[in-house]
């Protein structure tokens, strides 16, 4: 795929994100993200791509925080560095923290791409991600959707069993995971409010079948013993983390 080809379809999944459903999905990976962010330390995070004009990483703790996006998209306030996501312009072990939202399924070789996090972060430094399942509503809406090649529906949704593995196979350890967003993808704002209720009882009913899957992995360093994935539900939002000065990294 051409990278004009990567832009426009980033630049669909922005607007995708600024409608119903994408802008009720939005609010609610923010509010997970939001309650992550605290229990995660260091000094550089990293986010490749964009899911619109919002800060996800508003809440992390590292005093530096940057956006990684394709050259000539910028969705963000945060400073950008640009480039394609299976060839990362950062020294090895340069990154503490890295998010990945709905980076994998739109990239030409995502498993390239979780090459390239594992060999830019630091002994210990952890990736979040952020995808969608292909065992919920959503993944049956891609099955009717996906021919038509309409965003998000085109993209490649990665089977959470495969991306495990990937993560395994990099010496990573899930440290936590959930699922998000219980609702079908409706076009209407009012239908989708009022099925708000599915994701309480999906969380407590079909755990494994929301539409979005948030997992968080660490480094691995060598002679650690590895933890198994925490499934839960994420506190209550409390009040957001004052926002630190921001600085660009240069690429090495």
């Amino acid at each position: 795929m051409s990278r004009e080809q990567q832009q426009q379809r980033r630049v669909s999944l922005c607007e995708w994100f600024a409608q119903t459903p994408g802008r009720s999905l939005r609010a609610m990976e923010c509010h997970a993200l939001r309650a992550i962010w605290p229990t995660l330390f260091g000094k550089v995070a990293v986010q490749l791509g964009s899911i619109g004009p919002v800060d996800l990483l508003e809440s992390c703790n590292a005093p530096v925080r940057v956006l990684y996006e394709l050259p000539g998209l910028q969705e963000s306030s945060l400073p950008s560095v640009y480039g394609l996501p299976e060839a990362l312009p950062f020294d090895t072990r340069t990154v503490d923290i890295a998010l990945l939202p709905h980076t994998l399924e739109f990239a030409d070789d995502p498993h390239q791409v979780l090459r390239e996090i594992s060999r830019v972060l630091t002994p210990e430094g952890h990736v979040v991600v952020l995808g969608f399942n292909p065992f919920s509503l959503w993944g049956l809406w891609r099955l009717l959707k996906r021919r038509r090649g309409l965003v998000p529906w085109s993209g490649h949704f990665l089977h959470l069993t495969r991306l495990k593995d990937w993560l395994k196979l990099l010496e990573f350890d899930l440290v936590q995971g959930q699922m998000l967003y219980y609702r079908p993808p409706l076009a209407s704002e009012t239908a989708m409010d009022r099925l708000r209720f599915l994701d309480k009882a999906g969380d407590r009913w079909w755990p494994m079948a929301g539409a979005v899957y948030l997992l968080v992995a660490r480094k691995r360093v060598a002679g650690m013993t590895p933890l198994r994935p925490e499934w839960r539900s994420l506190p209550a939002l409390g009040k957001a983390v004052a926002r630190p000065a921001l600085r660009v990294i240069r690429g090495g």
